[in-house]
């Protein structure tokens, strides 16, 4: 399995919500993917979605550690 950098993971995350939007037409979703959406310089229209996905990993990668 190939290994993901922290924008590459996000942006497959954004691809398989907005699949599931797609599927759903969830008004919770769509929201969510329009917080989620990176803006011309890169950076995702709410900054908080980044440092929150940031902490995430961190928690993933910990949980990987103790295992």
């Amino acid at each position: 399995m190939n290994k993901l950098t922290e924008k590459q993971a996000y942006l497959a995350m954004i691809e398989f919500l907005d699949y599931y939007y797609e599927q759903t037409q969830s008004d919770e979703v769509g929201e969510l993917l329009g917080s989620l959406q990176l803006l011309e310089d890169g950076k995702p229209a709410d900054p908080a979605m980044w440092k929150d996905w940031l902490k995430s990993i961190e928690k993933v990668n910990l949980e990987i550690a103790k295992t």
